[in-house]
């Protein structure tokens, strides 16, 4: 196997990624169980939502959600800017990346949040769609 991968790498074949790509719905749509609008309907997913770029294919993507839930959109609903979604019950989100830092507010379930960056320690700082930033803990939201 190592002797394929080298010889792989030597021929200037290139590997195909394995990064996990998120995008963020730009409207409310419809999500279809086919790249087609022919095909069946299952449901609308609303603005901000964040979803796991699973495929491209000729202006539609397929795309699976926090539950694991794969489905079909249009491409052209989707935009490159990052956003979480709240998992836990109820997330808190703190002034600063610490336990003991005031305390923001907090989300409730399914809340979409604006990803802003990553921080150590396992805190990822998030904005409210009302202006409000803060850390919230990575184990609250999924998209990262």
């Amino acid at each position: 196997m190592k002797r394929l991968l080298a010889l792989l790498l030597a021929g200037g074949i290139s590997l195909p990624s394995l990064a996990i790509e998120y995008r963020s719905v730009n409207v409310a749509t419809v999500l279809y169980d086919a790249p087609s609008l022919k095909g069946n309907k299952l449901f609308v997913i609303k603005r901000g939502t964040p979803v796991e770029l699973v495929v491209n294919l000729e202006g539609w993507s397929k795309v699976r959600d926090a539950d694991g839930g794969l489905a079909w959109i249009e491409s052209k609903a989707l935009i490159n800017r990052r956003s979480v979604i709240v998992t836990a019950g109820r997330a808190t989100v703190r002034q600063g990346a610490d336990e003991a830092a005031s305390v923001v507010f907090e989300a409730e379930k399914n809340v979409s949040l604006e990803y802003i960056e990553t921080a150590p320690g396992g805190w990822v700082k998030v904005r409210h769609r009302d202006g409000q930033v803060g850390f919230v803990r990575a184990n609250q939201i999924w998209g990262l």
